[in-house]
């Protein structure tokens, strides 16, 4: 069995309360993967995740620490929750660099997997900045330089492009439609699975001993409705694209 480490997909919200003359703030926690790490267990993989409050932290630094997962998972926490951890940030000290470290592990033998939101790819107003970061060598697709939401109220269909893929097995009749995604284009050495609209919403690609994939859409709400995390292909869906990627483990 694959072991999979998703990095991200929770926030922190504070909200202000105006009743009258008096006012007072609350905070809450929100999670975005428990869907996403649900149908993964009915396919028998198990998710690990680190809140986003926790990656500069706690996000494994080095290719030895990686080593402990065969899949890893960026979804919606930027390039500086891995690269300002706390001793660098807070205390001026060097600390290793976890991009850097996902580039030699996934030319290793390592799945690399980064889901679409906010934050991913570009995201929101190009704060999640990946294009300069060193991953961008070993994703499956090139990124904008800036704001790359395609935001998509009305729906965009997804479909199928990429029917002898390992992965489109899994993918069962008409998928529901998308609310958005990050737009990106893909490499000439990828392979596109799926698009949303006529962009990519699923590439993968080969990357020396490992393997890299990217789905451009959230893995839940927003850009993910409720009607395609009920879809009877999403579990299945996700059970492949992370047994794609681990699978080679097992070869």
């Amino acid at each position: 069995m694959s072991r999979v480490l998703l990095a991200g997909e929770s926030w922190i919200s504070q909200s202000t309360h105006f009743k009258g003359f008096d006012s007072f703030t609350s905070t809450t926690f929100h999670r975005g993967a428990d869907e996403f790490i649900a149908a993964a267990a009915t396919q028998g993989v198990v998710v690990d995740q680190i809140y986003a409050h926790d990656v500069p932290e706690k996000f494994p630094r080095t290719v030895a620490a990686l080593d402990a997962y065969d899949v890893i998972i960026l979804s919606d926490i930027g390039y500086n929750s891995f690269v300002l951890p706390p001793q660098t940030w807070i205390h001026g000290r060097r600390s290793d660099n976890p991009l850097e470290s996902l580039v030699e592990w996934t030319r290793a033998g390592g799945g690399l997997m980064m889901a679409g939101g906010y934050l991913s790819f570009q995201g929101f107003q190009a704060r999640a900045n990946f294009a300069r970061s060193p991953i961008a060598e070993v994703l499956p697709v090139r990124m904008l330089s800036g704001d790359d939401r395609s935001e998509t109220p009305q729906g965009s269909p997804c479909t199928l492009v990429a029917a002898d893929h390992p992965i489109a097995a899994a993918w069962k009749g008409d998928a529901p439609d998308l609310l958005g995604y990050n737009f990106v284009t893909a490499k000439p050495e990828s392979e596109v699975v799926a698009r949303v609209g006529e962009d990519v919403l699923i590439a993968t690609m080969a990357v020396d001993q490992g393997r890299s994939l990217v789905w451009t859409s959230d893995i839940g709400p927003h850009w993910c409705p409720p009607e395609f995390l009920a879809w009877d292909g999403f579990a299945p869906l996700v059970g492949a694209m992370l047994g794609w990627l681990g699978a080679h483990k097992d070869a």
